[in-house]
C-alpha cells in the first residue's frame, strides 16, 4: 500500500525533432485496376489470409438521366453494410468518409451522401481489419469486409449494387512496394509535406537518435489512423481519431525501441489511412523521474518495520508507524519537491491538487528529509508534520492523507 509510484514525463528530443517530411499519395483504384473479380464482394479475412490488414473493393455503375434524383438539391446516399473492422469510401476518386465498428460490435453500417454523375461512376472502398482474433470460440465464423452496398435516394428508389460485379486487390500499393524501407522508398516520387493531409498517404522523414539513454516514444496526437515503421521495423498501429468517452484518444505515444535506432539518419515512415497533420508528430524521450507516495493514517506500517523470527511476526521498532518512502534511480537524487500536502489532497501522481485543509509545516519537513538525497523516509506523524488546518470539513475528516511528489535528477540539490 505504501509503495512509491511514478508518473511518465515525455520530453521532446532536441536532437531528433528536426523533421523534414515528404509525402506520397496513393492513387485510388477503379474496377479496371482490381484484378481479383467476383460477382459479390469477397470476405476480407479469407481473401487476405492474414498477409495484410487491407483489401480494396471496386465496382462501376453506368447511370442515365432516369436514374439520378429529379431535384438538384437531393443527393443519393451510399449505404455500405460492413462485417468489420473499418473502411474508407471513395466515389469517382473523391473521398466520401471513414467508418468503423467497435470492440463490442464489429459489424456496422456506413452511410454518406454522394455526388453521382451521368455515365460511368466508380465506387472504391478500402476495407481493413484492426488485427486478427487469436482465441475464442467459433473463430471460423468471424468475418470482416464488405457485405452489401446500396445507393439510396435514386429516382427509382434504392439501387442494390451488391451483385454488380466487384474487383478486389489485396493490400495497398505502399505495402507491395515496401515504402517503409530505404530501398522501397526510392520506388516512388515524394513531395514536400506540411499541414493537413489527405487519405491513403505515406509520409517519410529521417531523424537522429535522441540524446541520452531514456526510452523513446513518438507522439501522434494530430494524426488519424495508420501504421508506423522505423528503419523498416513495424512498431504498430495508431488510431488517434477514435475517441474515448472523455473525448481524447486512448493513446497518443508509441514506443520506439532504441535497439531499432542508428546514431544518425533513421528512416521514419508513417502510413496515414484517413487524414492528419504530419507537422504535429514529435519524437520524445521518456523518463520516470517524477515519483510519488500517497498514504493514509490508517494504513498499516511499512513492511520493513517487521521481521519473522522463529515463525512469529515481530516489530523491529517499539511502535511501528506508517510512512512515505521515496527512492530515485541509483545514479539520481531528489532535485525538487513538487508537491506536498498533509490533509485531504486529491488526484494522482503527476496531477495532485490541494484539498480544503493541510498542514502548513509539511512541505518544509519533506524538504529537510529528502532534498539532495537518493532516498528518504517521511513518517506520517502529526507531531512531526503538524496539525492540518482548514474549513469545517477538515475537523470532520478524522483520517488524513499525506501526498508527496518529487522530481529526481542526476545532480544534487544546491
Amino acid at each position: 500500500i505504501t509503495s512509491q509510484h511514478n508518473s511518465r514525463n515525455f520530453v521532446p528530443s532536441k536532437r531528433a525533432n528536426n523533421l523534414k517530411w515528404e509525402s506520397y499519395q496513393e492513387a485510388i483504384p477503379t474496377f479496371n485496376d482490381l484484378s481479383i473479380r467476383s460477382k459479390t464482394p469477397l470476405e476480407l479475412t479469407s481473401a487476405t489470409k492474414d498477409t495484410t490488414d487491407y483489401m480494396w473493393y471496386g465496382t462501376s455503375i453506368n447511370l442515365d438521366p432516369d436514374d439520378l434524383p429529379m431535384k438538384p438539391n437531393i443527393m443519393p446516399v451510399i449505404r455500405i453494410q460492413s462485417l468489420g473492422d473499418a473502411l474508407l469510401t471513395f466515389v469517382n476518386g473523391e473521398y466520401i468518409g471513414f467508418g468503423h465498428g467497435s470492440f463490442i460490435e464489429k459489424p456496422f453500417t456506413f452511410s454518406r451522401p454522394v455526388s453521382l454523375k451521368l455515365g460511368v461512376n466508380h465506387i472504391s472502398i478500402l476495407a481493413m481489419t484492426v488485427g486478427q482474433p487469436n482465441s475464442g470460440a467459433y473463430m471460423e465464423k468471424r468475418f470482416s469486409g464488405i457485405r452489401a452496398v446500396m445507393l439510396q435516394g435514386m429516382s427509382s428508389g434504392t439501387l442494390d449494387i451488391t451483385l454488380n460485379q466487384w474487383g478486389h486487390k489485396i493490400g495497398v500499393e505502399g505495402e507491395s512496394l515496401q515504402l517503409f524501407t530505404e530501398e522501397g522508398s526510392k520506388k516512388v516520387k515524394w513531395a514536400p509535406a506540411n499541414g493537413p493531409g489527405t487519405p491513403i498517404t505515406w509520409y517519410k522523414t529521417h531523424f537522429n537518435a535522441p540524446e541520452g539513454t531514456n526510452p523513446v516514444a513518438i507522439k501522434m496526437e494530430r494524426m488519424g489512423k495508420g501504421v508506423i515503421w522505423v528503419n523498416g521495423y513495424n512498431i504498430g498501429r495508431y488510431w488517434e481519431n477514435y475517441r474515448t468517452p472523455l473525448g481524447a484518444p486512448s493513446q497518443t505515444e508509441y514506443h520506439i525501441p532504441r535497439s531499432y535506432l542508428k546514431p544518425k539518419n533513421n528512416l521514419l515512415v508513417v502510413y496515414e489511412e484517413s487524414s492528419g497533420t504530419i507537422d504535429g508528430v514529435v519524437i520524445n524521450t521518456v523518463n520516470r523521474d517524477t515519483i510519488c507516495s500517497s498514504i493514509l493514517e490508517d494504513y498499516p506500517p511499512n513492511l520493513d518495520s517487521w521481521k519473522i523470527e522463529n515463525g512469529v511476526l515481530k516489530a523491529l521498532v517499539e511502535n511501528p508507524k506508517v510512512g512515505a518512502q521515496l527512492t530515485c534511480d541509483p545514479d539520481k537524487f531528489i532535485k525538487e519537491i513538487q508537491f506536498v500536502s498533509f490533509g485531504n489532497p486529491w488526484g494522482s501522481c503527476g496531477s495532485y491538487m490541494q484539498g480544503t485543509c493541510q498542514s502548513p509545516n509539511a512541505k518544509k519537513v519533506v524538504e529537510q528529509a529528502c532534498l539532495g538525497k537518493n532516498s528518504c523516509k517521511v513518517p506520517l506523524d502529526r507531531a512531526i508534520l503538524g496539525e492540518p488546518i482548514g474549513d469545517a470539513s477538515c475537523a470532520q475528516e478524522k483520517v488524513k492523507k499525506l501526498a508527496i511528489q518529487v522530481r529526481c535528477g542526476r545532480t544534487t540539490h544546491r
